[in-house]
């Protein structure tokens, strides 16, 4: 990780709307709209994030340095000017990771306690 550890850890646990996003934007730019269609596939339709949710989220990880705005824009013939682009940071992909660890510490514990399958 390229950041402290206690700037990164100061994020966990991550809200389920803001660890989707920035799932969807480790892979490519997108716009809101293409996110809440992201979220929705990835998830199989568990998790639906509604327009107020997805805004009141990126205003908060534009904030945090989690996202940035992304300059570059497709070609005119394919875009809307009024979409914005976001991408993921460099800290937004450490503090992803973090979380992910932080996850997959829980489900080790809940497998050791018998609360989940799999190997302990």
């Amino acid at each position: 990780m390229g950041h402290t550890k206690s700037a990164v850890e100061k994020h966990l646990p991550l809200p389920l709307a803001t660890f989707h996003i920035l799932m969807c934007l480790a892979g490519a730019e997108r716009h809101g709209y293409a996110i809440i269609q992201d979220v929705a596939e990835r998830t199989g339709g568990d998790l639906q994030l509604s327009a107020g949710t997805l805004y009141r989220s990126i205003h908060r990880m534009l904030e945090q340095g989690l996202i940035v705005e992304a300059r570059r824009r497709p070609a005119s013939i394919r875009d809307d000017e009024r979409r914005r682009y976001y991408r993921i940071t460099a800290f937004g992909s450490d503090v992803a990771h973090a979380e992910a660890a932080r996850l997959q510490r829980l489900v080790q514990l809940a497998r050791s306690s018998g609360f989940a399958q799999g190997r302990a």
